[in-house]
């Protein structure tokens, strides 16, 4: 069997005794709070990040450097048969083209794979693809079916802040206007990489109930159900006692939310995740 290597970043919430033992190179990407820079998962915890977050104004993220990739590729050379390179959303970050154009610099052939998320969804994609791994499955057919995940995985999210998210540009100052004289809370969702507005609904408990109604459309096909939040622990858990309650036989988790996400939808965000087909 060929052996490979994984290289992902840090919204992948990959655990590091779980990326030692199967093969997984976590390059971190930047936390920037006020003038302290912070590599994610490495430097503070989501925790730690969001209650500093609380007490600084200039908050924001940057993609790993490109020298961290290419000191990676370097390190992987002559070790590995095959490198499968996995990342967050190109649409939201330029840590996939970065990582490509390191491992093109330092003359490793890689796979690369742009999950369209990150997060629960981009964690599972490398946790399905080792075990296909160990089935035998060639690197282009793990590739392939990481990318079916892809099509068939649902991402939504409450943002906390829509100033955060109109400083980071996401959303316009139109909507942040209008979202403060109606009090409109947005529910937002990935599509084709991007974070797109679903829906403006005036009040949270009816924006988290049409979040569960898109999760009821889709119960048959589901698994798993991963609800995510930036220090707002309490009412995920209430989340995912009601879906554990109405749907017994799906799979829950509470994960806290990688700060990437934080810096930019703030503190108190919630979102759900799943997908809705792991290929065989």
């Amino acid at each position: 069997m060929r052996s490979i290597a994984w290289v992902t970043d840090s919204t992948s919430t990959i655990d590091p005794a779980f990326a030692r033992d199967h093969h997984i190179y976590i390059v971190p990407l930047r936390l920037i709070l006020g003038q302290e820079t912070y590599r994610e998962g490495i430097d503070v915890t989501a925790e730690a990040f969001y209650e500093k977050m609380k007490d600084e104004p200039k908050v924001s993220s940057s993609q790993p450097p490109i020298g961290e990739f290419i000191e990676l590729y370097e390190s992987l050379k002559g070790r590995y048969d095959d490198v499968i390179a996995i990342h967050c959303s190109s649409e939201l970050s330029g840590t996939l083209h970065s990582s490509m154009q390191a491992a093109e610099i330092a003359e490793v052939p890689v796979v690369g794979i742009d999950s369209r998320a990150g997060a629960f969804p981009l964690r599972e994609m490398i946790r399905s693809g080792i075990e296909w791994h160990k089935q035998g499955d060639t690197v282009q057919m793990i590739k392939e079916k990481i990318q079916d995940m892809v099509h068939n995985m649902s991402f939504y999210l409450i943002p906390a802040s829509l100033h955060r998210l109109h400083s980071s540009g996401r959303v316009s100052g139109t909507q942040l206007l209008l979202s403060n004289l109606l009090r409109i809370h947005l529910l937002l969702r990935f599509e084709e990489g991007k974070v797109i507005v679903e829906e403006k609904i005036r009040t949270f408990k009816k924006a988290r109930q049409r979040m569960l109604d898109t999760l009821k459309h889709e119960i048959q096909m589901i698994k798993k159900v991963c609800i995510m939040h930036a220090n707002n622990e309490a009412e995920a858990e209430e989340l995912r006692k009601e879906i554990s309650g109405a749907h017994p036989s799906v799979k829950t988790e509470v994960m806290t939310f990688i700060p990437v996400v934080g810096v930019h939808a703030g503190e108190g965000t919630i979102a759900m995740s799943w997908i809705r087909h792991y290929p065989a």
